[in-house]
Order: C-alpha cells, then structure tokens, then sequence
C-alpha cells in the first residue's frame, strides 16, 4: 500500500511536470510555472498538497539550492537563453514524491546547456543502473561527482590534473554541493538516514549527505545529481591556490549566469536492482521533443533496471 500511494504521486507529478514544461516560455513569470504544476496535481490527480514548497527557479536563480522560499517567491521572469529547474512534487495519502526537471525556457538547448544536462545526465543513470541491494550510498554519491568532473573536464571546464586528484581536493563539492539523494516516504527527506552508531562522513564537503546507509530491498530513495556555477564556491575555489590550478577561469567565466541543472528521481530498491518510479522526459531530444508539442506516454515501459 505505502508503495502504491508514493508511485501514484510520482504519476501525478510527472504528468504535472510535463505540463509545465510544455507551458514555460520566456516573458511567464516562475510563479506561473509552479501555478499550472499545482493545478495539473489537484485537478487530474486530487493531490491538493506538494510536499514542500517549490522550487521553480529559473537563470541564476537556478544554482540556490532551496530556492522558492518566501524570501525569494518564484517572482523572476524567465528570459530566453535561461535554464529552468523545476524541483515540485505532489502529495497523496500523506506519501510524497520529489522529481525535478532541467530544460531550456524557449525549449532548445544551447552548446553549453547540453553539455552541462547531459554530465548530470550521465551521472543520474550511473548511479541508477548501480543501484541494488548492499550498495553503499557514499560510493553512489563519489560515483556521481566523478562522472560530472569527467564530463566537464572533457569540455576543459576543469583541466591539469587527474580525476583521482581532483577528488581528493573535493572538486566534486564545488560543483554538487549537496547530497546525492534521500529516504521517499511520508517526510520528503524521511527518517533513517543515520541510524544509531552512523555518523556524518568525516571527508571534507561529505557533510551535506542525509544517509551513508548500505541499500536494501524495499528502501525508496531519490537520485538528484546536480551541477551548479554558484559565485560563493567558486570565489572560494579561486583562493585556494591548490584547487585554483585545476580551473579553466576564462570557461567558467562563460558560465557565471548559467545557474544550475538538477535531475532527480524516485527509486524503489528491489531484490536485484531498481525500479524508477518517476516517468519524466530526460533525454535533450525528449525535452525538446514534448515542449514542441510531441506525446508523452504515462508510463515507460522499461521503468525496471535489475541487475543479476
């Protein structure tokens, strides 16, 4: 039953999210973003709550974690060129889901923005296709901070050094300056995250994580890799004259109104693998390919990754 509940919020919130994206267009305002996802939620699915405020967040407004709050109130204008992330959720039967969409407000990628969806991309399915029972959540956070400063070294954002290095130094954190994901259930961040005798990881910037726990079946947990160019980070990481070397400053230069790309899911952990719950365009071509106008299916048919 708790199952059933949380993937029925993920249905209705994926519809929303389709809709949403479908809708956004530069000269809309966020607020007008998270209006049609609340109404799509309550009216085709009867989820008259979300689970926590939303976060529709547009240009730089993107790389604030927690954007959306009522000291900085959806209120920003989208503009074309700008990048939109859309953390919503409904709730039903007080069970939640927590989904969060990245696409372009005018519905084509830029170079850049595909670039910078498609590392988060490819570190959203690593982490997925590994996930099974007695893996351990530290290794699929350290697996998705490697895949983003592989990508993002092979476009010569970050250079001069090794990727084992570069992880040593936490450059990871930089860009991915939160925890990989979290317990789904009735809490959006749910109990269970540090039973008694765990605690926090020691390794510098591995605070943020809410769980270090090794996964078991029937556990739901979210997969919410991101990559943010956010001025206090990088201000700092320029000062280190150790991590500095590591940056290409005149590309990141290119990036300092980019704002932020998140893509999260909800994953159930079965006895070999997982199944993902949400059912969301995530490839370039699919976004581009809906906010023009193109079906969506209500359910993919290969939602289920196992691993024998």
């Amino acid at each position: 039953m708790e199952l059933a509940l949380i993937q029925y919020a993920n249905d209705v919130s994926s519809e929303a999210h389709v809709e949403v994206m479908r809708r956004a267009k530069p000269g809309m305002k966020e607020y007008q973003l998270e209006s049609v996802f609340l109404h799509h939620a309550y009216m085709y699915g009867a989820c008259r709550h979300c689970s926590y405020t939303c976060i529709c967040a547009t240009g730089e407004n993107s790389s604030v974690l927690h954007y959306g709050h009522s000291a900085a109130p959806n209120d920003r204008t989208l503009k074309d060129g700008d990048m939109a992330l859309m953390d919503m959720r409904a709730e039903y039967g007080f069970y939640g889901s927590d989904i969060t969409c990245s696409y372009p407000v005018n519905g084509r990628f830029s170079s850049n923005q595909r670039m910078i969806y498609n590392a988060v991309l490819k570190a959203h399915d690593s982490v997925i296709s590994c996930l099974r029972p007695g893996v351990k959540w530290i290794d699929m956070h350290e697996l998705a901070e490697r895949t983003i400063l592989e990508a993002l070294e092979k476009e010569n954002v970050i250079h001069g050094g090794d990727i084992d290095d570069m992880m040593a130094r936490r450059l990871g954190a930089v860009f991915m300056p939160h925890g990989l994901g979290h317990f789904l259930g009735i809490d959006t961040h749910d109990v269970g995250g540090y039973l008694e005798g765990l605690h926090k990881p020691k390794k510098p910037r591995m605070s943020s994580l809410r769980t270090i726990r090794e996964l078991q079946q029937g556990m739901v947990i979210t997969v919410e890799p991101g990559c943010y160019f956010i001025d206090a980070l990088l201000r700092a990481a320029k000062d280190d004259p150790i991590s500095s070397k590591f940056f290409n400053w005149e590309e990141i230069e290119k990036y300092k109104t980019f704002g932020g790309v998140r893509i999260e899911s909800n994953l159930y952990v079965t006895a070999q693998g997982c199944k993902n719950l949400t059912n969301c365009p995530r490839e370039t071509w699919q976004i581009e390919a809906v906010m023009a106008g193109a079906p969506w299916p209500s359910r993919a048919p290969c939602s289920c990754v196992t691993k024998t």
